[in-house]
């Protein structure tokens, strides 16, 4: 069994501070056509969406108005994290488990529980203008169902 470090990790200084009124805000709907189950790539129309808003610095909020779909943040750099993620939430939430919700088919209730170990809202820091993402991070629609559905996003900024 693994024993916790004795070592705590250091913290550094914070770097880039800065503050200032909220003088904006934008809000939006972007709808999301899933091809079924896997991860929808939505980070190019989350950027359209902060540099339409005209913001520079702020947040950015990301909701999903479903219940058997939802968000993450993730690597886009190998499309195998995405491959053995979704084998991973195949094991937490399988089909044909022995759940008693079950009419809309043997998908649906693996799917809110899936919803819920992942998330339905994200939120991102915005600064100059672009997301804060890391170099190998985007913004994933992860589609629970079997078929394809039509999902809504609903998005709003706030900053300066």
């Amino acid at each position: 069994m693994r024993q916790a470090s004795r070592q705590a990790g250091k913290i550094g200084p914070l770097e880039g501070f800065s503050a200032g009124d909220v003088t904006r805000q934008a809000s939006a709907r972007v709808t999301v056509a899933t091809p079924g189950q896997g991860f929808t790539d939505i980070t190019e129309a989350v950027a359209a969406f902060v540099a339409e808003s005209g913001l520079r610095t702020g947040l950015v909020s990301v909701f999903c108005r479903h219940t058997s779909a939802s968000l993450t943040i993730q690597e886009n750099a190998d499309p195998d994290v995405r491959v053995d993620l979704m084998t991973a939430l195949d094991g937490f939430a399988p089909r044909h488990g022995q759940y008693v919700h079950g009419m809309e088919g043997p998908d649906d209730m693996p799917a809110h529980i899936r919803t819920m170990l992942t998330d339905s809202g994200l939120t991102v820091p915005v600064q100059g203008g672009r997301l804060a993402l890391g170099t190998w991070q985007g913004i994933y629609l992860i589609e629970h169902r079997d078929r394809g559905h039509r999902r809504e996003i609903v998005l709003h900024a706030v900053g300066a």
